[in-house]
């Protein structure tokens, strides 16, 4: 079930890919024959989000691969390294594309684009909302944090098409800066999701963790019958999952069977209530007494 979930996650990636492919080759053609420069900006980071979306599928396929004797606990991060590879190249765009918004700014003569423009930025912002709300959804069945990290690129393309909506719009009464404008904010949001995809990726590739989880699973652990004190947890994530270290410390009269059953209710209480599938738990003789 769990491997069948994880090829689920690589819809949501091929969706993503088969949606940039159709929009950019939309916008980039309506951009040039319209003379549109937000549209064109938005084309391109389309054309740049196939890469990121290639990367992050590539990263979930190499993610389903088991554990061998240089990955013992397997190649789960590979989810990571993927969305990592993502947001460094969508930033790349982003910078550039702010690059090319800027140089208009000091052209002589200002081109106000066709209204068409506008009604293909409004058709892909649809289309990609939709494209949004899919990725999410089945993230969350999945708990893919690389395709997590598509969806959020998605709905800030939406919101891209949005803002390129507006400025050719705007363009149309006399003002035709306003679509290198708009062509600068699409920049700048581009920038700033591959910034939170970069923030998100890099704190979990350095096994940084949720602390409110942390002291979910600390209550939980606490609640078990035999347990006298919880002395140390520590957790991780690998990919999508998991993996908790917890030392607690039980009667020091306690026989070894005993003990052994503690930690396996303690296991299965943290897998039925919060999934968590890898858990080491260590047991140690109480300094106290305990009633």
């Amino acid at each position: 079930m769990e491997a069948y979930s994880h090829k689920k996650a690589d819809h949501g990636a091929i969706v993503s890919i088969a949606a940039y492919i159709f929009l950019s080759a939309i916008k980039l053609t309506v951009s040039y024959i319209t003379a549109s420069s937000a549209l064109r900006a938005d084309g391109l980071n389309n054309l740049t989000d196939i890469g990121a979306s290639l990367a992050i599928l590539i990263g979930l396929k190499i993610s389903r691969k088991p554990r061998d004797h240089n990955h013992p606990y397997g190649h789960s991060r590979a989810e990571q390294v993927a969305s990592l590879a993502a947001s460094f190249i969508m930033a790349s765009v982003g910078i550039d594309v702010m690059i090319g918004a800027v140089r208009l700014f000091f052209q002589s003569e200002q081109t106000t684009p066709s209204v068409t423009a506008a009604w293909v930025a409004i058709f892909c912002a649809v289309v990609m909302y939709g494209v949004y709300l899919y990725n999410m959804a089945l993230a969350r069945r999945t708990k893919s944090k690389a395709l997590e990290a598509a969806a959020k690129d998605n709905l800030s393309d939406m919101l891209v098409s949005i803002g390129t909506t507006i400025g050719i719009i705007a363009s149309q009464y006399g003002v035709p800066m306003l679509d290198p404008i708009a062509a600068l904010i699409v920049g700048i949001i581009i920038c700033k999701t591959a910034w939170d995809i970069f923030k998100d990726a890099s704190h979990l590739l350095t096994d940084g963790i949720d602390p409110g989880e942390m002291e979910l699973y600390k209550h939980t652990v606490a609640m078990v019958n035999g347990v006298n004190q919880i002395t140390d947890i520590r957790g991780r994530m690998y990919g999508n999952e998991a993996y908790v270290d917890i030392t607690i410390e039980v009667n020091a009269t306690m026989d070894v069977i005993e003990s052994h059953r503690i930690t396996d209710e303690i296991e299965e209480l943290l897998k039925q209530e919060h999934q968590i599938l890898h858990s080491h738990i260590h047991v140690e003789p109480s300094k106290t007494k305990h009633q």
